[in-house]
């Protein structure tokens, strides 16, 4: 029986660096678009005899920015993906879009070759703090893509945005979700604000935190939000993402249930049978070695049992529901209550955690806190 496998894509482009963004991304020219989907299609070929071993239930195209790149790359792309591996026929495959930068034909193309959900990066409804963020769209950017989406019979989209802007107090968050929820959308991710070292953003608040909403006013728009979205018919299943029923990214819970994944293009990460591992993020080093991954991979690192163990509860306590104990039993022959007795004990007792039947979750307060919740978790 083959093992199941998700992937990642990676495309670096995008038009514009935005100003709160460390990811790995540039604004590339028409030749180095060019040359890097020539070098991907390399790389996914290379993974013929790893492939036979798997079939794919999602793949998912992130950046960057993939709608940027011309249809006909995209096509020579998923047609690598199909000729290297078994893609399931009721696969989930997403591809990141950001407003403005697909057209009517181009979507309609999407659905045509198999892509059957768009994660849209919004951002904001307000065209003063999409401009803050530095982003190049306008709302009205997204009211257009949106609908050229559902004409293209997208039945399946998703939408990005970023609370706890500079100055953004409650009461203008409460009006961009209230703005946001008129346009029917199927799943929500919903990050704050963190300002990464070396992005525009440092340069401007790194040392300037008061300029930033305090922490009670993060912690008052994060609750608002769960229970608002809980109203207008989305479940939150993870820290920062709700989705209506049965809407669920299929492949970001695959991050957080440990199942493998293989990263493919320029920094791409993967976990394969608790190996853990990076492409070089140097495109010169990826130019040249990409028909053997050998020679692209960095960070390679097999996660032994302590880090195994580690990695089921800090990733698994992301998700709304927890973790099983019986599943962490079936993983590693071992109870998870002898375990982590004191961090278990603690934790219940002061209500940041909670139990019901054979699941552990995080509570409500317990979310708010779960960075220093999750380091309790690591083994010394």
């Amino acid at each position: 029986m083959k093992k199941d496998l998700g992937l990642y894509i990676h495309i670096p482009f995008c038009i514009k660096k935005c100003a709160y963004c460390d990811f790995l991304s540039w604004s590339g020219d028409k030749d180095q678009k060019e040359e890097y989907v020539r070098d991907l299609e390399q790389e996914i070929r290379s993974y013929k005899t790893f492939a036979a071993d798997y079939q794919v239930s999602t793949v998912y195209f992130g950046g960057g920015t993939p709608s940027i790149l011309e249809t006909g790359q995209i096509e020579r792309i998923m047609g690598a993906l199909r000729q290297t591996f078994r893609i399931e026929k009721k696969a989930e495959i997403t591809l990141e879009m950001n407003p403005g930068t697909a057209r009517k034909e181009k979507l309609k193309a999407y659905r045509q070759l198999g892509i059957n959900r768009l994660s849209i990066g919004i951002q904001s409804v307000k065209n003063e703090n999409l401009k803050l963020l530095g982003r190049i769209h306008t709302y009205e950017d997204f009211l257009e893509s949106y609908h050229m989406a559902r004409e293209a019979g997208f039945d399946n989209i998703s939408g990005d945005l970023i609370s706890s802007l500079p100055g953004q107090t409650l009461e203008e968050w409460k009006e961009e979700l209230e703005i946001l929820i008129r346009t029917p959308l199927e799943h929500l991710s919903v990050y704050q604000l963190i300002i990464e070292e070396g992005t525009e953003f440092y340069e401007r608040y790194g040392e300037h935190e008061e300029l930033l909403p305090d922490e009670e006013t993060s912690r008052e728009i994060y609750l608002w939000t769960g229970e608002y979205l809980e109203n207008q018919g989305f479940r939150q299943y993870e820290i920062s993402n709700y989705a209506r029923a049965g809407k669920e990214s299929r492949h970001n819970l695959r991050y957080w249930e440990r199942k493998d994944y293989l990263g493919l293009g320029l920094g791409a990460a993967s976990m394969i049978r608790n190996m853990r591992m990076s492409n070089t993020r140097d495109w010169k080093k990826y130019r040249t070695g990409c028909r053997d991954p050998r020679k692209i991979r960095e960070e390679v690192e097999f996660l032994e049992e302590p880090r195994q163990i580690e990695e089921f509860m800090f990733l698994g306590l992301r998700k709304t529901r927890g973790v099983s104990r019986k599943e962490f039993r079936r993983t590693f022959g071992k109870d998870l209550d002898l375990i982590y007795e004191k961090t278990l004990k603690k934790y219940l007792e002061n209500g940041m955690l909670q139990e019901s039947g054979d699941r552990i979750f995080l509570s409500e307060e317990g979310i708010l806190l779960s960075n220093q919740i999750f380091a309790d978790f690591l083994f010394d």
